[in-house]
């Protein structure tokens, strides 16, 4: 009985999203096929703070979490990014993403929708500006550029004809498999806590413990949320189910913030790209202004004379007595979403236990590879052993947590471009 309340509570927030979430990741893969990251890297080259607010503006709708990020704070900073704006990017990006945006509207409402990103914007803009201002060097000069492959260049020159379709076909591989890969597991682990929040929880547990509001609330969800590895729509199930329990906005709010903004495995790997001083300086940015905007979030509820937690109530309350039409439009759409991760979940966890082997390199050596947990990951981590002299031939694979590599190269050199990248070889 314990276990059956729990999933009802679980499978309904699952339903109610579902529209919102399969809406959003239309929504990414036309972002996917307008934005690149050589197309950030060029708006956010120079050392001056348009370059920090362009950086922080072109995050905002960017459907990334805070490890799938990381790849392109990389590829910005081995482009001639300042450390400013990598940063503001860095910020703004994994707090919200045009998927989440929706979601948040869904679940949560016009007010942390429209609040939401904007803030993630400020802070951006902030968190970036305070690393122009402490770092005097503001280049980060110990990272050498991607090189230029002419020879594919080439290949692409000479197919253009096809490089419509296989933009297409790339936009939506990325939105429809890569993106669910990225976020099957935090999402599903989000959808369950938050069904176990709502059972196990009673309604005035937060009151009467005296952290529904306030500083002593917020330290709490600032603990919880800097280590814990949760996309930005992974947060929002957890988000509704804490204000449904009686967490004020701004105490959730700082959940929002800082859930998606940071995690274990991003933060070792800005330490080894950036820096500790810049590590540093990014955990107070985000740490302090979750904590300023989400009193500022609590006055903004006030002035406009809203219960919170009926407010939530009131939403919940509307999906699950919406007409017949929206009944089977979470339906549908919740057994394709369903569909869509059991298969992300199915190709991360077992196809190479039971389906195709990852490794198709023959005569190749395996190399260990520490700190991927994502495709953005393995990505990041092929482009870096490609450029090692002497590679002719690289297959990565996040399920092993290694990478199968051909050719005369030399191991040191293999291990300082991994390590440049932020991951580690066992």
């Amino acid at each position: 009985m314990f276990i059956i309340d729990i999933l009802k509570e679980s499978v309904s927030l699952f339903l109610e999203m579902a529209p919102y979430l399969m809406l959003g990741l239309v929504f990414v893969a036309l972002l996917n096929f307008f934005f690149t990251k050589e197309l950030i890297a060029r708006h956010v080259g120079k050392d001056n703070y348009w370059s920090i607010i362009k950086a922080s503006l072109l995050g905002v709708p960017l459907p990334l979490c805070s490890c799938g990020v990381i790849p392109s704070t990389v590829y910005m900073a081995k482009n001639g990014a300042s450390k400013g704006a990598t940063i503001s990017f860095l910020i703004s990006t994994p707090q919200t993403g045009i998927d989440s945006i929706i979601a948040t509207y869904g679940m949560m409402g016009w007010v942390f929708a429209i609040y939401r990103p904007i803030i993630a914007l400020i802070m951006g803009i902030l968190g970036g500006s305070v690393i122009k201002l402490v770092n005097s060097k503001d280049k980060i000069d110990n990272l050498k550029p991607i090189p230029v492959d002419e020879l594919k260049l080439k290949k692409e020159e000479n197919s253009a004809g096809n490089k419509l379709t296989q933009k297409i076909k790339s936009t939506l591989r990325y939105a429809f498999i890569e993106f669910m890969d990225d976020i099957a597991t935090q999402f599903i682990v989000g959808v369950i806590i938050a069904g176990l929040i709502a059972y196990l929880i009673p309604d005035n547990f937060f009151s009467s413990a005296g952290i529904s509001d306030g500083i002593l609330g917020m330290l709490l969800m600032m603990t919880i949320g800097i280590p814990m590895y949760v996309c930005a729509t992974a947060s929002i199930p957890i988000a509704v189910t804490l204000m449904m329990k009686g967490l004020s906005p701004g105490v959730a709010f700082v959940f929002l913030v800082t859930g998606p903004a940071t995690n274990a495995a991003s933060l070792a790997i800005i330490i080894n790209t950036l820096g500790k001083k810049v590590a540093v300086t990014y955990l107070a940015v985000i740490g302090i202004s979750s904590i300023a905007f989400g009193y500022l979030l609590n006055f903004f509820f006030a002035v406009l004379k809203i219960d919170s937690a009926a407010y939530i109530n009131s939403l919940h309350m509307n999906h699950e007595h919406g007409d017949t039409g929206g009944y089977w439009l979470k339906l549908t759409t919740g057994i394709i979403l369903l569909i869509l991760l059991l298969i992300a979940l199915y190709r991360k966890y077992l196809m190479n236990k039971f389906g195709r082997k990852t490794m198709s390199i023959p005569e190749s050596t395996k190399v260990q590879i520490e700190g991927m947990t994502c495709n953005h990951c393995v990505m990041n981590v092929k482009k870096a052993i490609t450029s090692v002299n002497g590679v002719t031939e690289v297959d990565v694979s996040l399920s092993d947590n290694a990478a199968f590599v051909k050719g005369e190269f030399k191991m040191n050199e293999l291990k300082t471009a991994v390590e440049e990248v932020g991951y580690r070889i066992a």
